[in-house]
């Protein structure tokens, strides 16, 4: 196998999509980042699982709409 050329090896790395997103990747993500926050702001060594549950906006009621059940977008 010889050495390609700059042309080619740009034309080769050109045909990859630019962006991929995994948005259920990217949420839990963000919700991992926010516990990293809490959990360096706490004064304790652990937070709380009511804590937890804050930080992560979790229904505990169940009627829905926190960020910690995270709806993948409509096509």
């Amino acid at each position: 196998m010889g050495r390609r050329s700059k042309e080619e090896v740009l034309y080769v790395a050109g045909q990859r999509p630019t962006t991929v997103q995994d948005h259920i990747a990217l949420v839990e993500i963000d919700l991992t980042g926010e516990l990293m926050i809490a959990a360096a702001a706490a004064s304790e060594d652990r937070l709380s699982p009511d804590r937890i549950d804050e930080v992560l906006d979790v229904d505990v009621d169940g009627e829905g709409g926190g960020r910690g059940c995270p709806v993948p977008p409509s096509s």
